[in-house]
């Protein structure tokens, strides 16, 4: 009998799986895909237990699918928030794999490699400016140099 106990505890647990599958799939935006919806469902399920609203309200299921909405957002979008949330929806979300997710780059991260770019292009236009002054001046001195010793100055 301990099989059959067994089976209707997995059968149960199945059963309640489909049914929190199927309550999170009334939050599945239109324009998500499929890859998208899978990774933030399974953030959804994860955390529903501790967000369910409460008898009278409260809104905490709300601040769940918002929190899904900012992870997913961040990471299939490369949208930005501010550190604090980041924090607290990658811990939230630690653990959830995502294969082939998209590479952003940021602002910060394109304004500095345009300094670098721009640093590194004055670097080379006064080194050039220097070389050119260089070449000048030895080719002056070369030039002084012969006319000495075609005059005979040596």
């Amino acid at each position: 009998m301990v099989g059959g106990e067994a089976a209707a505890a997995v059968e149960e647990l199945i059963s309640g799986v489909r049914q929190a599958a199927d309550f999170a799939e009334q939050f599945r935006s239109y324009s998500e895909s499929e890859k998208q919806w899978k990774a933030r469902m399974e953030f959804i399920l994860r955390h529903l237990p501790d967000y369910r609203d409460p008898p009278d309200g409260g809104g905490r299921l709300d601040q769940l699918l918002s929190l899904s909405m900012v992870w997913a957002n961040h990471l299939f979008l490369g949208c930005s928030y501010n550190k604090g949330l980041l924090d607290k929806v990658m811990e939230m979300a630690d653990g959830i794999e995502v294969e082939d997710l998209p590479q952003f780059t940021t602002r910060s991260e394109l304004m500095k490699k345009k300094q670098k770019s721009s640093h590194l292009r004055l670097h080379r236009l006064l080194l050039s400016r220097t070389q050119a002054s260089k070449l000048r001046i030895s080719h002056i001195f070369i030039i002084g140099c012969r006319f000495r010793k075609e005059a005979g100055m040596n």
